[in-house]
């Protein structure tokens, strides 16, 4: 008979023992810009001795040069690839005759450098740039090339890193930086020493954060129980909100705070001046309750005073203040429980600024309405608008930021642009002067990541 020799060689009469039949490749993801992760499944047979290991290796894919790494079990890590290339990986199972047959390759997977750029007002620090300074063009904060996520408060930063840990600097005079004092940092500092942090969101002087076992956590600035915490009591450090580990997105206000948990339900808490909770009131909260009784909500985002949402089947909801057509509902009447915008299904994406509102839909065209005294709408004027309005005739744009009174973009082909005030550079224009229509921020086609800033003053993206 013929058996498979150690490294899958064929001979007759080979003796019946022998190497690891190959593992099944599940993922290849990318937890920094120089490595990559994979996860496996076991082979089914493990050939004449139980498996003592796994060697992993990754392919470049321009030069096929190969670089491997070894684990006991699933996943294995390969460092030192190199960033911004696409490789291919595969895995073999080891036992005591040798190194079994290889996996199929998988999917291409591309470490991505990750780094981060801020500019605008930096009185605070909230740039990270080791100052109190104003930049008027993209700077780079340190070297640190693994950052995923990223928020901005009024004048305070927070970040989370690809290996969990989360970061914050800038203004800290209620806590929101939850380094468990209110001195204010001009460099990202860590907070903790957790590894589990998930997604992150910033009000005007309090933040919100989940983790990665779906926890909800709060610090900061509480007078209106935007914290979540049952009472108003500031924190200066991370308390969870509940027991729960359901929760999905989060999304800052002013002074309130909405979230959404895995089975599509809508929570708010916090301040309930113009109904920007959705609960049929102006009842202020200090815990979760559910806006309705809905489990269709997929996407969150929280202006000044106004909530926006978008359901699974597309649709857009407003409510809260309407003062200066931020709902798009054609009026500027507050509204106290969700109501929805126009009657499309093709919403993509959404992003509230203080007092004016930006959304994308899946045609790639961007939209815009509310206060547009400063040229933040992006159409090409200093008018309100209390409907949606398109900015511009493109249909390739893929996110969308609001600030105080200034908007970011980032299209398909990786390039960023800008609108609106630009006193303190946050356009990052390399000038203070405001612009009404999109402008690009110089020429790089690398931008990844905008932030949730609806109360910035300035500004913060990931670039790749």
């Amino acid at each position: 008979m013929s058996l498979r020799r150690p490294n899958g060689f064929i001979s007759a009469g080979y003796d019946p023992l022998e190497v690891p039949n190959a593992p099944t490749i599940g993922t290849a993801t990318s937890p920094s810009s120089t490595s990559v992760s994979i996860t496996f499944t076991a082979p089914s047979n493990v050939g004449g001795s139980a498996i003592t290991g796994y060697v992993a290796t990754a392919r470049k894919t321009s030069d096929g040069t190969t670089i491997s790494g070894t684990g006991a079990s699933s996943p294995v890590t390969i460092s030192g690839l190199t960033a911004n290339n696409a490789y291919t990986v595969t895995v073999a199972a080891v036992n005591s005759f040798g190194l079994g047959l290889s996996s199929a390759a998988s999917n291409s997977v591309t470490p991505l450098e990750s780094q981060l750029w801020s500019w605008g007002r930096g009185n605070s620090g909230q740039l990270g740039l080791g100052d109190a300074l104003y930049k008027s063009s993209p700077v780079q904060v340190g070297a640190i090339t693994t950052w995923s996520q990223i928020a901005l408060g009024n004048s305070a930063a927070l970040a989370v890193k690809k290996d969990g840990t989360l970061w914050s600097w800038g203004f800290n005079n209620k806590g929101q930086l939850g380094l468990g004092d209110v001195v204010a940092r001009s460099s990202p500092v860590q907070v903790g020493a957790l590894t589990a942090w998930y997604q992150v969101a910033g009000g005007f002087r309090h933040s919100v954060a989940t983790k990665t076992d779906g926890t909800l956590w709060s610090w900061g600035y509480n007078v209106f129980g935007q914290l979540g915490l049952g009472d108003t009591v500031y924190r200066s450090s991370p308390v969870q909100v509940g027991a729960l580990t359901t929760w999905y997105q989060i999304a800052g206000g002013d002074v309130f705070t909405l979230a959404t948990k895995t089975d599509g339900t809508l929570w708010s808490w916090g301040q309930n001046n113009f109904g920007q909770l959705g609960l049929g009131d102006v009842v202020y909260r200090s815990s979760p309750v559910q806006v309705g009784a809905l489990t269709t909500w997929s996407q969150i985002a929280s202006g000044d005073y106004h909530s926006l949402a978008i359901k699974t089947d597309g649709t857009v909801w407003s409510f809260g203040r309407n003062s200066s057509g931020d709902l798009a509902l054609g009026d500027t009447v507050n509204r106290s429980s969700p109501v929805q915008i126009g009657a499309l299904t093709t919403w993509y994406k959404i992003a509230g600024g203080r007092t004016f509102s930006l959304a994308i839909k899946t045609d790639g065209t961007a939209w815009s309405w509310g206060t547009g005294g400063s040229g933040q709408l992006g159409l090409n004027d200093v008018a309100e608008r209390s409907s949606p309005v398109q900015i511009g005739a493109l249909t390739t744009w893929s996110q969308i930021a609001g600030g105080s009174s200034f908007s970011l973009a980032i299209k398909t082909d990786g390039t960023m642009w800008s609108w609106g005030v630009n006193g303190d550079g946050a356009l990052g224009l390399n000038n203070t002067a405001n612009r009404s229509s999109p402008v690009q921020v110089g020429l790089l086609t690398t931008w990844l990541t905008l932030p949730k800033m609806p109360a910035a003053n300035s500004s913060l993206a990931i670039k790749g």
